[in-house]
């Protein structure tokens, strides 16, 4: 048990108190009696303990129990060594004393629990999966491992790892374990020698133009000499394949390339070979801007050839026609187009995952936009509340128009087991969805079902929307799948109802009992009723789905792609809630918008028919209808220029647009509105060898540039941006391995685009192991590198300790004692003593009036 202080310094004032008591005794001992003694030891004491209790004195009081934790290091680095570690900690374990408390975690960019700290661990457990392995956090263990232990007792954290770590600064955390009860003890671990084959770098030229030969060079490590195949690839298409024979150490490769893509071109490279130890390192991805004629995308959502790219001819912008369904899913895909045309494109075809990145490239990036109208575009197409409908200048919903059919709307969700996840949770957005675009008078119902219907929202007047999406959102998954009594459930909810709409959509991805569906469907139809139906999966009984819509007079959607079910509901609500296409012919409005009125100098075509839209607030209206409704509709989205023609490209609409003398011009002059302007100024990105990417600007305004980083799945990167001078900026960006995108504007808004490849982690190469740190670290914590496993159990030289803090009886101390003056002081000695006759304390004449103790004195005498 030892005694110890906070703040010692706070004893000196000791020194002036026993000074003054010292001085009072030395000057009036000859006057002082045995009492006045004791009173005066009383208070010097008091005093003393008062002092000693601001000074915080504490006691140390020994803990016998000692806590050991394993942490094993379970990167992708230590692959192959699991066993010779359970192993070693399994052979430890049987030196453990018995006040010692032991468990067992495992890490890799987290940490997992294997076997709590308790007495009786005496096995290794199996240990559990670990998924994310492609990082070594070893400071994020560490401190984890603090927190789970008791910092009154003696601990040793046991590290079974390589100590190469990847992410984190183990070494600096130690330096706040200095002084603590933690030591920090490591056995070395590290893959046994295999035959791995990486590449270790990848370069293609920063910037390029179309035709030009281009070096890509790789870089390729063997651990030993053999043979490989060396693949190319531009924008994943193959374009070189090498048999290349490597030897032990650096191996590089070049090949000359003439680009033919355009735009911000991705190229990657990969090795392949017989054996090899780590597959995850045998890919690497760069980016070249290759600089060209501005380029269109169009998506045709026809059967037939693009009616826009006949309107456009040869001689115009070169362009690309593709199918709904042929999009692509990453970023870097788009961003070799300047502009990107939706021509009817039905917005279940597309999902929402692809709408995103579309966003993504027109508000970073500056690609430009338009969605032209059809009978499976924008409401009608489902693109309420998606990703393209924010870009848009217009509003999916009408707004503001004239009495529009009563409906009835039940949503009939499966809700089984098979469904939980994130089909469920898109089916119940899209039903949210669907509530959102309905009118307050309008007749909702929501049956979800399993083995049998929940009626979660009643069939009646929508009362609250925010009440009804609410509860939608809250149903969970159930069990089995039984289809029959549900529809049958909601066509009996709609059949009495007065209304001039009823509909019934059926979402499920599962299989049904038999039912008379014929006969249900048919006496529906006879009260105006209709259905239709969304498979979703492959498990789903398709042929039945698809013979109930038949059968209700409505529509069939398979479902793959689980995210484009909310634009499928969406559609579907419009179709049945809406009149959306307004087909009265009449001649727009043109208003006086720049680059327009040129075209319509010797007058304006009529038009036969378009969809019904309502234009944003800060949206431009070039063309109106006479019903106020926008038929040509712009603004800016970001960085980029979008656009919305809300009639179609075929001429069924557009009636004497599409005969017009300008009708190419039309098109020609919507699309070079819609190019962004890039910026000319060459921006250097670089990564730094720390992960960061350095940004140069050789005009010296690197303080004023906006700066945005996006994956290859368009979502927005978190990145920290610091000013390094004039002319440099530091991104740090918060990114997997993979591409990024980086989008630089200047105050002009003028577009720079960069990409860059992150490679793989280094927990994909192999290292040795890396003894320094694991030196630097056991030395900082007062731990060993151990090298038997029994060693684990050692004796600690530094034993564990519960503070008591005493400060609070020495206050309680001094208070007592003071209270034991002042009743001596009022009562006199004789009250303590409990003496029959008072005794004067010191006679009046032997107390001289001129010093302080007699003074003390006479005060007391009189009192009492």
């Amino acid at each position: 048990m030892d005694l110890r202080i906070d703040m010692p310094l706070v004893l000196l004032l000791l020194l002036p108190l026993f000074l003054y008591f010292g001085w009072t005794y030395f000057h009036e001992r000859q006057r002082l009696k045995r009492s006045h003694i004791v009173v005066l030891t009383i208070r010097i004491v008091a005093a003393g303990c008062l002092v000693f209790a601001l000074a915080g004195p504490y006691l140390l009081l020994p803990i016998k129990e000692e806590q050991i934790v394993y942490l094993v290091d379970r990167s992708a680095s230590m692959n192959g060594t699991e066993d010779e570690m359970v192993q070693f900690i399994q052979e430890s374990l049987q030196s453990k004393k018995e006040p010692q408390l032991a468990g067992i975690y495992s890490f890799s960019s987290t940490l997992q629990t294997e076997a709590i700290l308790s007495k009786t661990l005496k096995e290794v457990p199996k240990l559990t999966e670990i998924k994310a392995t492609d990082q070594t956090n070893i400071e994020q263990s560490l401190q984890l491992a603090s927190g789970i232990i008791d910092p009154k007792k003696a601990t040793r954290l046991v590290l079974l790892t390589d100590g190469n770590e990847t992410k984190g600064d183990a070494l600096e955390f130690a330096t706040k374990l200095k002084g603590s009860n933690i030591s920090v003890d490591i056995k070395p671990f590290s893959q046994p020698v295999v035959n791995d084959v990486s590449l270790k770098s990848f370069v293609s030229p920063q910037v390029a133009y179309v035709g030009e030969q281009q070096q890509l060079v790789t870089d390729i490590h063997a651990t030993s000499a053999g043979q490989g195949e060396l693949l190319l690839y531009e924008n994943d298409e193959l374009i070189h394949r090498e048999a290349v024979e490597l030897t032990e150490g650096t191996n590089v490769f070049t090949y000359k390339h003439a680009a033919t893509a355009e735009g911000l071109v991705k190229y990657e490279a990969v090795v392949q070979v017989g054996q090899d130890a780590i597959f995850e390192n045998n890919k690497l991805t760069s980016v070249t801007m290759v600089q060209s004629e501005p380029h269109l995308l169009i998506v045709n959502g026809y059967e037939t050839a693009s009616p826009i790219a006949a309107a456009l001819g040869s001689q115009s912008i070169a362009y690309d026609v593709v199918a709904p369904k042929s999009l692509p899913n990453e970023l870097s895909s788009y961003l070799q187009y300047n502009a990107i045309v939706f021509d009817n494109v039905p917005g279940h075809l597309v999902g929402e995952a692809k709408m995103s990145v579309i966003e993504q490239a027109v508000k970073n990036f500056g690609v430009g936009f338009t969605m032209v109208g059809g009978e499976n575009s924008f409401g009608l197409g489902g693109y309420f509340k998606t990703p393209i409908e924010t870009l848009l200048p217009v509003e999916m919903e009408i707004k503001g128009k004239e009495q529009l059919p009563s409906l009835g709307l039940v949503i009939v969700l499966d809700r089984s087991g098979s469904m939980q996840g994130s089909k469920l949770e898109l089916a119940k957005e899209a039903a949210a969805r669907s509530v959102e675009m309905l009118r307050d008078e309008d007749t909702l119902g929501f049956i979800a079902f399993d083995d049998r219907p929940w009626e979660i929202i009643e069939t009646g007047p929508l009362s609250s929307k925010e009440e009804a999406v609410d509860t939608i959102l809250s149903v969970t998954p159930g069990g089995g799948t039984e289809i029959y009594s549900s529809l049958a459930k909601a066509y009996e909810n709609l059949a009495d109802l007065k209304l001039q709409r009823k509909h019934i959509i059926l979402l499920t991805d599962g299989q049904s009992q038999a039912g008379n569906y014929e006969d249900l469907i048919g006496e529906g139809k006879e009260e105006g009723i209709t259905l239709s139906t969304v498979a979703i999966g492959q498990d789903a009984d398709a042929n039945l789905l698809e013979a109930l819509s038949d059968m209700g007079s409505g529509r069939f959607y398979d479902v793959i792609d689980e995210q484009t079910i909310p634009s499928i509901l969406s559609r579907e609500t419009a179709m049945i809630s809406r009149t959306y296409i307004e087909d009265n012919p009449f001649y727009p409005a043109i208003y006086n918008a720049a680059g327009w009125n040129s075209l319509f100098a010797n007058g304006v075509p009529q038009m036969n028919a378009y969809i019904g839209t309502t234009a944003k607030q800060g949206a431009t209206v070039v063309a109106e209808s006479e019903k106020e409704d926008p038929v040509l509709a712009q603004w800016q989205y970001g960085l980029g220029k979008t656009f919305a023609f809300t009639s179609d490209s075929t001429g069924k609409w557009t009636g004497d647009w599409a005969r017009w003398q300008n009708w190419g011009a039309f098109w020609q002059t919507l699309i070079s509105q819609m190019l962004p302007s890039y910026n000319d100024v060459a921006y250097d990105v670089r990564l730094e060898a720390d992960g960061s990417f350095m940004i140069t600007d050789p005009t010296n305004e690197a303080a004023f540039l906006d700066i945005v980083a996006v994956n290859e799945a368009g979502e927005e990167l978190e990145t920290q941006l610091e000013t390094i001078s004039a002319s440099q900026v530091r991104a740090v960006v918060q990114a997997e391995p993979g591409l990024i995108f980086f989008r630089i504007a200047d105050e002009k808004q003028a577009i720079y685009q960069a990409g860059l490849s992150v490679p793989y982690s280094a927990e994909y190469e192999l290292l040795p192991v890396n003894n320094q740190l694991i030196e630097e670290l056991t030395q900082r914590t007062g731990g060993t590198v151990l090298k038997e496993p029994q060693d684990v159990f050692r004796d600690f030289t530094t034993k564990g300790a519960d503070r008591q803090n005493i400060a609070t009886w020495l206050l309680l101390a001094s208070m007592l004692l003071f209270f034991i003056d002042i009743t001596i002081r009022r009562f006199g000695w004789n009250f303590l003593t409990n003496a029959k006759k008072k005794e004067p304390l010191v006679e009046e004449k032997t107390i001289p009036e001129d010093t302080n103790v007699a003074q003390l004195l006479k005060g007391m005498k009189k009192r009492s």
